[in-house]
């Protein structure tokens, strides 16, 4: 995987970090994505899903579920 770090000037002043990665994606469920949300892009919709992710993720409860994995007795 190649990964490219730069930085974009946005109106607001602040300088952004923006990662160009290059992935495979499955095509099917990206295109499925992209129907139900709505959004115009590939970009558009992978960061949608990220920060979708990010806000919804249940971190100290995958802990738990991850543990209980690695050790019957948790």
């Amino acid at each position: 995987m190649i990964m490219y770090t730069c930085y974009v000037h946005c109106p607001c002043q602040w300088r952004l970090a923006v990662a160009l990665t290059q992935i495979d994606i499955d095509e099917d469920a990206l295109s499925e994505a992209m129907r139900l949300s709505g959004a115009k892009t590939k970009k558009d919709t992978v960061n949608l899903a990220l920060r979708e992710f990010a806000a919804g993720w249940d971190y100290e409860g995958w802990q738990r579920q991850r543990a209980a994995g690695k050790d019957p007795a948790a």
